[in-house]
C-alpha cells in the first residue's frame, strides 16, 4: 500500500471513516478513464446524429456495429448520466372510416408466409396537425423488409391520396402479378378508383378484420415512429415544408439509416441488399382452412374438438356468403366474391 506522508491509504480511510472502495471510486470519478470518455462522446454523437430518435437499445447496436464492445446496460447508465432522453411517444389516433357500401375483401395477409420482397404490401393513412390545418399522409410498406415503397401527402382524405402512394410504389418496385396489397377497411382503399389500379396491375386485395389493428401492425408502427421521431420534434410553416421534411425522413433516414429491431438491427435498404440473389419472389406460401376445421369468429371461444361445418368463412373474415370453393390457390386474383368493380355503389 502506497504511503501518503506517514500514513497509508488504508489508515487514512479508517481515520476518515470511509471505505477504501469509496475512496478509489471517488478518485476514478475525478480522473475518468479515457475509454469511457470516448464512449460517452460516441453515444452523444449517435444520439444527436439521429436527432434524439434512438433509445439505448438502438444506440447499443449502432455502437457495436462501429466496433465498440459494449452492452446495453452500460449504454443506458451513461445516457442517464448525461441526461440523453429519447423523444417520447404520443397517443395514436385512428382515422379509418369503414362505414361504406364498397366491397370488403378477404384477409389474406395473416395467412402468408413471406420469403422475399414484393409479396405483401401493407398500407395505411394518418393525419398530421399543422399550425392552421390538418393534412393527411398515406404510406405503403413492403411487409418483408419494412421499407416504405410509396407515400403521399395532401390536404384531402379522398381516394386520390392513397392512390398517389400506390402509383409511386408500383413505379418504384415494378411488382409482378400476385402481389398481395393489405389495408384496413377504410373507404379510400375499398373505392372503385383505388381497386381499379390494383386490378390493372394484377395485385390481390386483402383487408383487415373489423377492429383488429394487429393485421396491419407494421404500417401502424411506422406511423408511430414517424410522428415520434420527426413530426413531434419539429414545427412546419406549411404543407410544402412538411412534405420536404417527410421525404427526407423516409427516403434518406428511415429506409437507408434507421436500424430496425425486427430486421436484426439493419436498415431496410441494407436488409434488402443482403437478401440471397437466388431468392424467389414468387415463393410466398399461404395457409388455407381445412374442411374439417370449425370456422368460428375470432371472438368466439375455440374448443379442442374440431366440428365439421359448412365451408364458409365467418363474418369477421369476408362478406356474407363467401365460399371456400372460390378461394383455391389457383384463383388468388379472384379471392373476392364480386369481380366487377365498375358498377354503381
Amino acid at each position: 500500500m502506497s504511503l501518503q506522508g506517514n500514513l497509508s491509504v488504508e489508515r487514512m480511510c479508517q481515520l476518515a471513516q470511509v471505505s477504501r472502495a469509496g475512496f478509489y471510486r471517488a478518485l476514478a470519478e475525478r480522473e475518468p478513464d479515457g475509454e469511457e470518455v470516448e464512449l460517452r462522446a460516441a453515444i452523444q454523437e449517435i444520439f444527436l446524429e439521429h436527432k434524439r430518435r434512438y433509445g439505448y437499445r438502438r444506440i447499443t447496436k449502432e455502437l457495436q456495429q462501429r466496433g465498440w464492445n459494449v452492452n446495453r446496460k452500460r449504454v443506458q447508465r451513461l445516457m442517464q448520466t448525461d441526461n440523453l432522453l429519447a423523444v417520447q411517444r404520443r397517443a395514436y389516433v385512428v382515422t379509418t372510416n369503414a362505414n361504406h357500401d364498397f366491397e370488403v375483401y378477404l384477409n389474406l395477409a395473416r395467412r402468408l408466409q413471406l420469403t422475399d420482397i414484393n409479396q405483401l404490401w401493407v398500407a395505411d393513412i394518418t393525419y398530421i396537425r399543422l399550425q392552421k390545418e390538418f393534412v393527411y399522409l398515406a404510406v405503403i410498406l413492403d411487409a418483408f423488409s419494412r421499407k416504405v415503397v410509396g407515400w403521399s401527402l395532401d390536404r384531402t382524405l379522398a381516394a386520390s391520396l392513397p392512390k398517389a402512394a400506390l402509383e409511386m410504389a408500383i413505379a418504384n418496385r415494378q411488382p409482378g402479378p400476385g402481389l398481395v396489397h393489405h389495408s384496413d377497411r377504410g373507404v379510400q382503399y375499398a373505392s372503385t378508383e383505388y381497386v381499379q389500379v390494383l386490378q390493372r396491375h394484377e395485385i390481390v386485395s386483402s383487408m383487415s378484420r373489423p377492429a383488429n389493428p394487429y393485421d396491419n401492425a407494421s404500417c401502424e408502427s411506422f406511423m408511430k415512429t414517424l410522428k415520434q421521431e420527426e413530426i413531434y420534434v419539429n414545427q412546419y410553416r406549411d404543407l410544402e415544408q412538411l412534405r420536404l421534411n417527410v421525404g427526407v425522413f423516409i427516403e434518406q433516414y428511415y429506409n437507408r439509416c434507421r436500424l430496425h429491431s425486427s430486421l436484426g438491427y439493419q436498415s431496410p435498404e441494407d436488409f434488402e441488399q443482403r437478401l440471397p440473389a437466388t431468392s424467389d419472389s414468387g415463393a410466398v406460401k399461404m395457409s388455407f382452412f381445412r374442411h374439417q376445421e370449425s370456422y368460428r369468429s375470432d371472438d368466439q371461444e375455440t374448443g379442442s374438438n374440431l366440428a365439421i361445418t359448412p365451408p364458409t368463412i365467418g363474418v369477421d373474415e369476408s362478406p356474407t356468403g363467401y365460399s371456400l370453393v372460390s378461394c383455391s390457390p389457383a384463383e388468388l386474383t379472384s379471392a373476392s366474391p364480386v369481380t366487377d368493380h365498375s358498377g354503381e355503389l
